[in-house]
């Protein structure tokens, strides 16, 4: 039944759950397994419960999702979950909201004009080249941290024009140990107040305390620095708002770097890692990357032009992002009653939106558990709805650097491609998706480098 005629749909079913906890365990043990199957059961709209009183509607049509990031997404703020997040981030873009969050994206939006990103793809290589020099022929690495240490290195140099040499051990470890705690206190019905002194609360408090004194230390650097910055640093300090005329206080710039240091670097990282693996297990597309690096770069150091002309490594990014979305789901309150699609949602009630889900569905993607680049040939998201596929999110708060990371990911997997073949490791254990905050391979991958003869070839000459 519609709502044309005046009238609401049925209440979405509601699966068994415990008479306390109702459907918690099996959120908390498996979210995507648990969501895929409430999916196949009960179809676009699902209704669960979280803890005693928390109703939640998980929504798997690209209609209802685009009224709930676009047409009606006034009547929604982000989840109360992400308040666990405040600690560390602050009041950045991820977690502000209305007025502020606007005013804030504003402030932010001149950082990741095109000329900007420009700048930054140089920056994207030159990192990447010098990182990936050090590898040795049939080296095995744990790439995924390979992965957070280029683009840790990337957002360190273009947001604040350093090269952290020891970058994990000063940003990358307090971030993960700070990002490990809050998925599980989000995660939990009930949760410690952070000032009781738990071993746990003691952790992450400790882990924003570091990371708050290498923000702080280098905007008070900056500010005594009389030379102009067109880093990402220079132009949030420089920044003015439109409306007021003001700009952002030190601890606003602290917020929001957290924030990109954040969304920034672990995103892009576990995107690339996805890629690295979907290419081992698929060396037909591999061997299809390897020709279009051979023929656009060749020989020569990757330059920022090159993004545009790396149309198939674009196509793999695309399909690594579909089968692997960093931002796998979304959250949304419902902050005034409001009718989405026929269906009445209550105020308080917590919407589940998943790029994943969405990006898995055989409606829209034929085999969608299958790596096909191609899929994206001749303009395929064009006939798509606009929320059959929608990595970075969508509306107003779509992903502001959603550019900058697509960039980044094809750039810093040329500049891999052309150098190296990666393998996965003999012995592997089984490659599975770990849904914390973002998507990541569970327990990291292990994988073999093996050196492409890079210094005997003409450019356009093929290396396999």
């Amino acid at each position: 039944m519609s709502q044309t005629d005046g009238a609401f749909r049925d209440s979405p079913k509601v699966p068994n759950g415990r008479l306390i906890s109702g459907h918690t365990k099996e959120f908390q043990t498996d979210p995507l397994g648990f969501l895929t199957q409430l999916a196949k059961e009960y179809g676009e709209v699902a209704k669960f419960r979280l803890g005693p009183f928390q109703n939640v509607y998980l929504v798997l049509n690209p209609d209802l999702i685009k009224e709930i990031l676009v047409t009606k997404q006034k009547s929604f703020v982000k989840s109360k979950d992400f308040t666990v997040l405040k600690p560390l981030l602050g009041e950045g873009l991820l977690t502000s909201e209305k007025d502020f969050h606007m005013r804030q994206r504003r402030l932010i939006q001149p950082s990741f004009k095109k000329t900007h990103i420009s700048h930054y793809a140089t920056d994207m290589i030159d990192t990447t080249m010098d990182y990936i020099s050090t590898w040795k022929h049939n080296d095995e690495r744990i790439i995924t941290k390979d992965m957070l240490d280029i683009t840790l290195g990337i957002i360190s140099k273009t947001m604040f024009s350093m090269e952290f040499k020891d970058g994990y051990e000063i940003v990358g470890k307090p971030l993960e140990t700070a990002l490990r705690i809050a998925v599980k206190r989000m995660r939990s019905i009930f949760r410690m107040p952070l000032w009781v002194p738990t071993k746990i609360n003691r952790q992450y408090k400790k882990a924003i305390q570091r990371l708050d004194k290498v923000i702080y230390g280098i905007i008070e650097k900056r500010k005594n620095d009389t030379g102009k910055h067109e880093d990402m640093l220079g132009i949030l300090m420089d920044a003015r708002d439109a409306v007021d005329g003001l700009g952002m206080t030190n601890h606003q710039v602290r917020d929001e770097l957290m924030t990109i240091f954040l969304a920034g670097h672990e995103t892009t990282a576990n995107a690339l890692s996805w890629a690295l693996y979907a290419l081992s297990q698929h060396p037909e597309v591999q061997t299809k990357l390897f020709n279009e690096v051979d023929s656009i770069i060749g020989s020569r150091k990757p330059e920022p032009d090159d993004f545009m002309k790396l149309q198939y490594t674009q196509k793999i990014i695309h399909e690594t992002l579909r089968m692997y979305p960093p931002l796998y789901i979304l959250s949304r309150d419902v902050s005034d009653d409001v009718v989405i699609g026929g269906y009445h949602f209550k105020k308080g009630t917590m919407i589940l939106i998943s790029s994943y889900l969405m990006q898995h569905n055989p409606e829209y993607f034929d085999q969608p558990e299958s790596f096909i680049p191609e899929r994206f040939d001749n303009n395929y998201l064009k006939s798509l709805p606009a929320f059959a596929y929608f990595p970075f999110g969508g509306g107003p708060r779509v992903c502001i650097g959603n550019h900058f990371a697509m960039m980044e990911a094809v750039l810093v997997l040329a500049c891999i491609a052309q150098r190296y073949r990666i393998q996965i490791a003999p012995d592997h254990h089984e490659v599975t998706p770990l849904p914390s905050l973002t998507l990541r391979p569970k327990s990291g991958l292990r994988m073999v480098v093996e050196e492409r003869n890079t210094e005997s070839f003409e450019p356009g000459a093929s290396l396999i």
